[in-house]
């Protein structure tokens, strides 16, 4: 009786180890994990700093992105934005107009699903209005709802990175400031702004090109990823590193626009559609 006993409790000891396996898979099924990887049709992605500082390449860097973590009840983080949390930005004083974290999240699609990334000739950085520097990796697909991006966020702010599922690539991370180390060196850096020289986004990349055929080097374009105001003039953002200022559109433009204006233009140019 006592050996039957014994090998009960072994069998019981058994299904309750493979319970908690099962549970702790369940709970590493975050939001990280359901991002899409790096697959084989990524090969023309840049891997290296010098496969990234050579080539003809475009590096968008959306300034003042309002990316900021706030805990409206005990225990739960969530993305700072205009629809969830208009309580919090009326007792901080904060204009609703600030806190548009989905201006970045439709920047982030715009530029990420445009043929100019997936032909490996776009980098993206965000800088925040918190001046916190994100590398983005290329290979990320970011989610289609905002209520799946702004979990995305939370998880990189506090985790510092985002790692792929079965991969070894970090598609989201945290660098150093300033952005300016992470521009090639003789590279040419433009500001867009409704204050800048007009110009036709087609003459003015074709312009741009012929000038770098001897030695191509990246293109950086500075993109402010806010509703109002125009922060590629601040000095704390855009104002430190861009030679020039420049007007696309004779209107006020959305900046999902503007970075698509940018993607389009060159994937004309340089013939990737």
């Amino acid at each position: 009786m006592a050996k039957k006993k014994k090998l009960k409790a072994g069998k019981g000891g058994g299904d309750d180890s493979d319970g908690l396996v099962k549970k702790a898979q369940k709970r590493k099924k975050s939001l990280i994990e359901k991002i899409e990887g790096p697959s084989e049709a990524d090969k023309l992605i840049p891997r290296t700093l010098e496969e990234r500082m050579a080539a003809r390449r475009i590096v968008v860097v959306l300034e003042k992105c309002p990316l900021e973590c706030v805990t409206p009840r005990k225990g739960a983080m969530e993305l700072l934005n205009s629809d969830d949390h208009k309580g919090i930005c009326a007792k901080t004083g904060r204009d609703l107009a600030d806190v548009r974290p989905d201006i970045t999240h439709q920047c982030l699609m715009a530029l990420l699903d445009s043929p100019l990334n997936k032909a490996g000739k776009l980098l993206i950085y965000l800088h925040t209005a918190n001046n916190i520097l994100i590398e983005i990796h290329p290979s990320l697909r970011v989610p289609r709802t905002f209520k799946r991006f702004a979990g995305l966020c939370v998880e990189l702010l506090q985790r510092q990175k985002i790692r792929a599922a079965g991969a070894n690539e970090t598609l989201m991370k945290v660098v150093s400031n300033p952005v300016e180390k992470y521009l090639p060196p003789g590279c040419r850096r433009f500001g867009m702004s409704v204050s800048g020289r007009q110009v036709k986004m087609r003459d003015f990349a074709a312009e741009l090109d012929k000038a770098e055929l001897s030695s191509p080097v990246p293109i950086v374009f500075s993109v402010g990823g806010v509703a109002h105001g125009d922060p590629v003039t601040e000095g704390n953002f855009g104002a430190g590193y861009v030679e020039e200022n420049l007007s696309i559109c004779p209107f006020g433009l959305s900046a999902a626009c503007v970075c698509s204006k940018i993607c389009n233009e060159f994937e004309y140019l340089w013939g990737i559609c």
